[in-house]
């Protein structure tokens, strides 16, 4: 399964220490971010587990950012 969000992450190493805190949730997800992307996209990839998008959209917020899932 794989899940595409929008986000407003600019900083290469705030990406980096996100992708580290989304990873505490589950160890299980691959975490990318594509600040490249006009979206700035956040691409998470599970094999073995659902992705809870709530969750995800969450701590993004917690964390002082913007998050949506791309349809």
């Amino acid at each position: 399964m794989v899940e595409i969000f929008k986000t407003n992450v600019e900083s290469y190493h705030e990406a980096k220490r996100l992708v580290d805190v989304i990873n505490i949730i589950n160890d299980n997800y691959a975490v990318n971010f594509d600040l490249d992307d006009c979206d700035n996209i956040l691409r998470i990839e599970s094999t073995n587990s659902t992705i809870n998008i709530e969750t995800v959209e969450k701590l993004l917020k917690t964390e002082g950012y913007y998050c949506s899932l791309l349809e």
